[in-house]
């Protein structure tokens, strides 16, 4: 039987996840291995050097390069206030006095003998790790983070902006073809991650800032509206570093595009748990995804922690992505081996797919789907 591997949409009501939580620069981990984390419980922490401010001291109090130390009144390493005088020279006959205050609070780092230069440094960046999803810690990586497994629900979407948050799903469509709009949002939604139907308005989206969501997940959104939502055009690059207030995962696409029933379905059959959620995106190299993942402590653990992903087969489901039948969900219904030729009259290899909505099948490029894996 034919066989090829296709990018993967994941889709699992029950899988292990496992999430290494890494701390940009080595610092402390303050759990240890068994223990069990809450979603915003701080696993490491660091700090970050504070911003560097250099200041010519010889030239600012008129004396050579080799004179700084002895007109200084602090050390250094010492800390500083903005402000504070921290040099002191006098001129001819000690008649006048040149002060030198610093521009910063923080410390004095260093001082050039041969430049007369002086280096301050803000106080550090204090940074800290959460753990992001409820669950276990299975190993530590010292002094840089750990890693944490649980066992739950595992959703990707198409595309996300906003970084990690987490909160208690709550539904506002009641079917996924539903529009949301801004009179589908509850005023007071603090925390709430807001799960919608095929498609949300921008006013929708800023009601949802407002009342205080944490995430809105729908099935698509206009590109158009995205750049309004920014402020700008967003590019190719990663996402998830957005400050909008809210994290907003689509997962179809751009446009009015129902959310798949079985995403829909999963999402529903949680609501009111609490769910995790990250909208960080690349589409290019090392692909990355949105996802929503709710932990559950009542559910069966199993072991499959290394995912990988199978080779296309009879009877997987998939999503069409190109038109004329974008966004339609259907089975794998034939894998034909040789090469077809297509309306371009290019070869490629292609696939027969049959539609859940209308149990037609279609043949199609094996590159316009994308397996939706369980």
């Amino acid at each position: 039987m034919a066989t090829s591997f296709t990018p993967g949409l994941r889709v699992a009501e029950t899988t292990v996840i496992t999430k290494d939580r890494i701390l940009p620069l080595r610092g402390n981990v303050t759990v240890h291995v068994g223990e069990h984390l809450a979603s915003e419980q701080v696993v490491a922490r660091t700090e970050l050097p504070g911003n560097v401010t250099p200041l010519n001291a010889a030239n600012l109090l008129g004396i050579l390069p080799t004179d700084v130390r002895a007109a200084l009144l602090v050390k250094e390493n010492d800390k500083v206030e903005k402000g504070q005088v921290i040099a002191r020279s006098k001129s001819l006959f000690g008649l006048f006095k040149n002060e030198l205050k610093s521009p910063v609070s923080g410390s004095l780092e260093s001082i050039s003998d041969v430049t007369g230069q002086m280096i301050f440094r803000d106080p550090p960046v204090p940074v800290e790790i959460e753990s992001y999803i409820e669950g276990r810690v299975t190993q530590i990586f010292p002094n840089e983070g750990v890693e944490v497994q649980a066992v739950g629900s595992f959703i990707q979407g198409i595309f996300g902006i906003g970084g990690e948050t987490f909160g208690k799903l709550r539904m506002v469509a009641s079917a996924p073809d539903e529009l949301i709009d801004e009179a589908k949002i509850p005023t007071d939604c603090r925390h709430d991650i807001l799960v919608g139907g095929a498609f949300a308005t921008l006013e929708a989206v800023k009601k949802a800032i407002a009342g205080g969501a944490a995430a809105l997940v729908v099935g698509g959104f206009d590109s158009l509206d995205l750049k309004k939502l920014l402020g700008y055009e967003q590019g190719v690059a990663i996402t998830g570093g957005e400050q909008i207030g809210i994290t907003l995962v689509l997962t179809e696409g751009f446009g009015r595009i129902a959310m798949a029933r079985r995403t829909f379905d999963l999402l529903k059959g949680n609501e009111g748990h609490k769910a995790s959620v990250s909208g960080a995106t690349q589409i290019r190299a090392g692909v990355m995804r949105p996802e929503i993942i709710i932990a559950r402590k009542d559910v069966t653990h199993h072991e499959d922690k290394h995912h990988e992903p199978a080779g296309l087969e009879l009877g997987d489901v998939v999503r069409i992505i190109r038109e004329p039948w974008f966004g339609k969900i259907g089975k794998v219904s034939e894998l034909p081996p040789e090469l077809t030729a297509l309306d371009t009259e290019a070869k490629v290899r292609v696939l027969r797919v049959t539609l859940d909505d209308s149990n037609e099948t279609v043949l199609l490029p094996r590159a316009n789907i994308e397996k939706i894996e369980a």
